[in-house]
């Protein structure tokens, strides 16, 4: 192994850590306790997104998946998709729809235009990670 791999590694492995911090503070602040994460079905592509499987104990035992990187952090339920793969599909439908809902409703200032256009640039971004064969043969 040469050094810039093994640096790129270990700027990886960092990368993974901070967000999976990011996720567990999310939770936190929804007030959900996580207790163990399903590592196995945990995936992460640096430096864009980490999508973690992560089982909590409160407020009620129940299985989550977390999306965190550089989109916004969000929680979906276990039941929402199969895996991985498919729960960046869910979050780029879902995304579609919560920004097409901020310009239905008018958006009001710049901060609401500004989550709007990242809402759809990184649902666009998931969507075509989710279609992306070889990605996910490396999986």
């Amino acid at each position: 192994m040469t050094e810039a791999s093994s640096n790129a590694e270990a700027a990886q492995a960092q990368w993974a850590r901070e967000q999976f911090q990011k996720a567990n503070r999310f939770l936190a602040e929804k007030g959900i306790i996580p207790n163990k994460v399903m590592v196995a079905e945990s995936r992460y592509f640096a430096p864009y997104v980490a999508v973690w499987k992560i089982a909590a104990t409160r407020p009620h035992k129940a299985v989550y998946w977390v999306i965190s990187g550089d989109l916004p952090t969000d929680l979906v339920s276990a039941d929402a998709a199969k895996d991985a793969r498919e729960v960046l599909r869910h979050f780029s439908l879902a995304w579609h729809l919560k920004a097409e809902n901020l310009i239905q409703n008018g958006l009001r200032d710049d901060t609401q235009k500004q989550y709007a256009g990242l809402l759809i640039s990184r649902a666009e971004s998931l969507f075509a990670m989710y279609q992306d064969e070889k990605i996910w043969q490396q999986a």
